[in-house]
């Protein structure tokens, strides 16, 4: 590991109970406090702690959590320094797992589920983008999925940004792109900056993934799939697996966000979401004979 294990240490009254896992940035804990029960708690990595950047962009988390109020989004609690520079951020526990786990032990996942789940992040972020709060960062790895109640809520705004702020308010480089490749707009490598649509693109990407277990483009490496994304159109959808295929309503609402230009991409979170609901509705489900045989046992 990394990092000292934190575990049996109290950070401002939160007792660390359990190592989870950690990131590039961060290290999350699940802990107990008397007011506010089961939490999660993330601790800065001390190797970054001064680093005044990254300080800035692990409290911004916290600030952009705390604007945002609603069932889909991990709530922010509290955050600040310990006596001894630690930095952490107490954070709403989620029950369940990465969404990106649950898609890779379940295979493609049927479109009623991904349009309950679509609809549970896109209502999240609108309330997001409504606090003009941009995720910038949408991926499997950033949602957290309960599938015993089908639940799904977003978190992890560490790379957010605020759409009322100024471009010298910016962190990061013009130039340079933030978020993970696999998931980000087009525009986004640029190093603009970028509005809701990019959101909207990186969700289109998740639904896409979730269909399929594919993504929308088949580039392998990191330099293949940056000329893709800036040249060339999205797989679609009903070409990403031979003999896997949806209606031809559904994969058009699903490339609606894929598209590269702004004026053909759907123009808002609600947009998108409505759309690819409402095709998903009266979608019939791919025969589990056929996915098992394709896809094989996954649990």
């Amino acid at each position: 590991m990394a990092q000292q294990n934190l575990v049996g240490r109290t950070i401002a009254g939160y007792r660390l109970s359990e190592y989870i896992g950690e990131g590039g940035t961060a290290t999350v804990y699940r802990a107990e406090s008397p007011d506010s029960g089961t939490v999660a708690v993330k601790v800065l990595r001390p190797r970054l702690s001064k680093d005044s950047n990254a300080v800035t962009r692990f409290f911004r988390e916290a600030e952009y959590g705390k604007r945002i109020s609603h069932p889909n989004v991990v709530q922010t609690y509290d955050f600040g320094e310990t006596d001894d520079h630690l930095y952490y951020l107490a954070l709403e526990w989620a029950p369940g797992e990465p969404l990106a786990t649950f898609a890779s032990r379940s295979g493609p996942v049927a479109p009623q589920l991904v349009a309950r789940i679509i609809r549970q992040l896109g209502d999240g972020l609108t309330a997001a983008h409504k606090a003009a709060v941009i995720h910038r960062d949408l991926k499997p790895a950033n949602v957290m999925y309960d599938p015993a109640t089908q639940k799904a809520m977003l978190l992890d705004f560490g790379i957010a940004r605020d759409a009322s702020s100024e471009p010298e308010d910016r962190l990061t480089r013009a130039g340079f792109f933030v978020g993970t490749l696999q998931y980000v707009a087009p525009e986004t490598l640029s190093g603009e900056l970028v509005g809701e649509q990019a959101d909207v693109y990186s969700l289109a990407t998740i639904t896409y993934y979730l269909l399929t277990g594919e993504l929308p483009f088949p580039g392998r490496t990191p330099r293949e799939l940056f000329q893709l994304l800036l040249s060339q159109d999205s797989t679609p959808l009903n070409s990403a697996i031979k003999g896997l295929k949806f209606s031809a309503a559904l994969e058009a609402s699903v490339m609606a966000g894929l598209k590269r230009d702004l004026n053909e991409r759907s123009k808002t979170i609600g947009d998108y979401t409505d759309g690819f609901c409402q095709a998903a509705e009266t979608e019939e489900p791919p025969k589990t004979g056929f996915l098992s045989k394709l896809f094989g046992s996954k649990g």
